[in-house]
């Protein structure tokens, strides 16, 4: 017997120490898998009370007459509610026995309103999200919250151990169970020859996947990422800490254990499904990226990927910058070596931060006086090179594959294609296989703007835009847009972002504030005219409600970020303020203008942010509202209206935006009577066109271009309607100033 065994196959010390290895390899994965799940299942325990107790108090706050709604107004409730039970909560807590004892309520009256309201209620536990408030941290949501950190700390890598895990156990579970003969002598001699031949065969399997795993390191990925998921917080105070610093990413997990997910088809930007599709199965590689994705984010990288050439037009605050650096990081994994990023220069310093943190890649900034040392520099060992718009006219286009991706960050920066710097991205993008321009206003006064773009990325698809034959209307508009154009909206798809209240302060002018106003209209000057409220500030109502607004929000401990058009009403404001703050302990950061140099402007931010307690941070509009972001700022003051509805949208989104933990207030100064009531009737009405073309929109077709004013044209016809208004003679001769600030 023994003659035939060897001749069949012998097992030794190297089949079973493989054997061995697999085992451990196996056990180690499992290991992993079973840590994540225990740390899951406590973040699930720590959000059932919290969820529970937000699904009461939404049917507590459901009036009862909304149980009609569900039996088409078939259910008589007028005795039920006449009795103390108002809303739905209580109709359920009421039970079909209490209900029967309300006068003339009946057995099948009582059944049908409390199917109604389980219905209701079903609904409310599906859609209801929880939201942690940084300033209440009651035992349940501290719970919640440490649970969360766990998994954050843990990272991408942890993830990424788990599906490598799952990966492998899957792969190594059979070939073990068919090696099981081969780890003892008498097994082997007991087997027939075939059942000997399997199971080297498979311990050969076993070997060569427990191989192929030490290669990419997964035995010490795996280790590392136990020991992540089993370590707990410091403390709470340090959860806490880390959760204002990283609300997102607490965010994104929450949702994704809790299973409230945005609406699939929100979340892909209500493509058409053939699109849709082909973008669902792009595949995205995470070995280069440090940051964990949101469902959206991943479908807006694989739309990049998938699409080679888009504009990524999400609303502010939803994370482009990451969205582009998993882009770069599949890309580099494929083995793509050189990539670009044009920005603005008030954001070089932001890119190159957000890359070197969220990435594996190597940053490189092309940028003042050796951009061209530096282009080389990146020419010879690649990496990603950002540069400005006006940098990028310097450089040499590249030649066909040799860069992998171009990316435009506030791409409608160049819509202006007898501009230079649009001449400069459209010749880099037409030598680019792939490119990703990023805006959160694709257009502002015209879609033919927006046709601009999407002519450098798609000229088939641009000349589908435009011209006679042209959709008409946005749902046409964007239908045919889908190629190259996604767009996410925040209400759509952050369900946990707190809420932003806007108000508008309608103030009366003051005598002196008058009479400004009076003498800039008389001078035929816009400018003026929107600055007048701040030209005499002893007496100026504006700067007075804005003192109040300031004040308020420093006695509740928040802080403020103030946006103005004009460098010089920032400078009125510096001042009332510094009184206003003296020897309150509040700190005034800036002014933020265009004067400052753009890699100052983030130091800037992020002293205003550094500051323990009550601070305000001045920033004009143009430099501070694009790119830099301000989550520190739960209060925004608008000093005046602006002449693009996008402008104030961007700069609200500073602070409203993913990462934000506190409720955010918006209040826009505004005085009666003048140029400031115009303009806002004029903003309104150039949102409505925003969201019917650049937005989802169900807003009947209309005419693209049925609106659109320029600047010049809007600030003389406003011009000339004040002074006919104040009688202020021939308006002819009056003319508004250049648009300087």
């Amino acid at each position: 017997m023994r003659g035939r065994y060897e001749r069949g196959g012998r097992v030794g010390r190297g089949e079973r120490e493989a054997v061995a290895d697999g085992v451990r390899l196996y056990e180690a994965a499992r290991a992993v898998a079973g840590d994540h799940a225990r740390a899951v299942d406590a973040v699930r325990a720590a959000l059932k009370p919290l969820h529970d107790a937000a699904v009461a108090r939404e049917l507590d706050a459901l009036p009862v007459s909304r149980l009609q709604d569900v039996t088409e107004g078939r259910l008589r409730l007028g005795n039920v509610e006449k009795n103390g039970f108002g809303t739905v909560g209580r109709v359920l807590d009421a039970g079909a026995y209490r209900l029967r004892q309300i006068p003339g309520v009946g057995q099948r009256t009582a059944d049908q309103a409390l199917a109604a309201a389980r219905r209701l209620a079903e609904a409310v536990h599906e859609t209801v999200a929880v939201r942690i408030d940084v300033d209440r941290p009651e035992p349940d949501t501290t719970a919640l919250v440490t649970a969360l950190h766990v998994l954050v700390e843990a990272g991408p890598g942890a993830r990424r151990a788990v599906d490598r895990a799952a990966a492998l156990a899957e792969r190594m579970g059979p070939p073990l169970a068919g090696a099981k003969p081969a780890v003892g002598r008498f097994r082997m001699l007991l087997a027939g020859q075939e059942k000997r031949a399997r199971a080297l065969a498979a311990v050969a399997e076993v070997r060569e996947l427990t191989e192929e795993a030490a290669r990419e390191g997964l035995p010490e990925l795996f280790a590392q990422a136990s020991v992540d998921l089993l370590r707990g917080p410091s403390s709470e105070v340090a959860a806490w800490v880390d959760f204002e610093l990283r609300s997102a990413e607490y965010y994104s997990l929450l949702a994704e254990i809790s299973g409230r997910l945005p609406d699939a088809a929100a979340a892909e930007g209500f493509l058409p499904e053939g699109i849709a599709e082909r973008v669902r199965a792009q595949q995205l590689d995470d070995t280069h990226r440090r940051v964990s994705l949101r469902g959206y984010q991943a479908f807006g990288a694989r739309f990049a990927l998938a699409q080679r050439k888009v504009v990524l037009g999400d609303e502010m605050g939803l994370g482009k910058t990451i969205q582009a650096i998993a882009v770069l990081a599949h890309l580099a994994a494929e083995g793509q070596s050189h990539f670009v990023v044009v920005c603005p220069a008030s954001v070089l310093v932001n890119w190159t931060r957000e890359i070197e943190a969220r990435s594996a890649l190597r940053a490189v900034v092309l940028h003042g006086p050796d951009r061209h040392e530096a282009f080389a520099d990146w020419k010879g060992r690649g990496g990603v090179g950002v540069t400005t718009y006006e940098a990028l006219r310097g450089f040499p286009a590249p030649g066909g594959g040799e860069v992998g991706l171009l990316v435009v960050d506030e791409a409608h920066a160049v819509k202006n294609p007898q501009a230079k710097r649009s001449q400069a991205v459209a010749l880099w993008a037409e030598r680019c296989e792939r490119a990703l321009f990023m805006t959160g206003t694709p257009m502002e006064n015209r879609v033919g703007e927006f046709r601009n773009l999407v002519r450098m990325l798609d000229a088939g698809v641009a000349d589908a835009l435009g011209g006679q034959g042209g959709p008409v209307g946005s749902v046409a508009f964007r239908k045919a847009v889908a190629p190259v154009y996604l767009r996410r909206n925040q209400e759509d798809v952050l369900t946990e972002l707190p809420s932003l209240q806007r108000t508008d302060e309608w103030e009366q002018p003051s005598a002196s504030d008058d009479a400004a106003y009076r003498e800039a209209v008389y001078a035929g000057n816009f400018m003026a005219m929107r600055r007048a409220a701040y030209a005499r500030p002893a007496n100026s109502a504006k700067l007075e409600r804005l003192r109040e607004i300031v004040r308020e929000a420093g006695e509740n401990g928040q802080k403020t970020v103030v946006f103005s058009y004009f460098k010089d009403v920032l400078s009125v404001v510096k001042d009332a303020l510094a009184a206003e703050l003296a020897g309150g302990g509040a700190t005034v950061c800036g002014p933020l203008d265009g004067s400052v140099p753009a890699a100052r402007r983030q130091g800037i931010v992020d002293e205003f942010a550094a500051v323990p307690g009550p601070a305000v941070l001045l920033a004009q509009i143009q430099a501070a509202g694009v790119g830099l972001n301000m989550q520190a700022a739960s209060v925004v003051v608008l000093c005046e209206p602006q002449i693009k509805p996008t402008i104030e949208h961007q700069a609200v989104a500073r602070a409203h935006r993913m990462g934000q933990v506190r409720p955010v207030r918006v209040h826009r100064l505004l005085t009666t009577g003048g140029v400031d009531e115009r303009l806002v009737a004029m903003l309104e009405e150039k949102s409505r066109l925003f969201d019917a073309y650049a937005r989802r929109s169900a807003v009947a077709e209309a005419d693209p271009d049925a609106v659109d004013v320029s600047d010049t044209e809007l600030a003389r016809r406003i011009v000339e309607e004040e002074q006919a208004r104040l009688g202020a003679g021939d308006t002819s001769e009056g003319r508004p100033v250049p648009d300087r600030p």
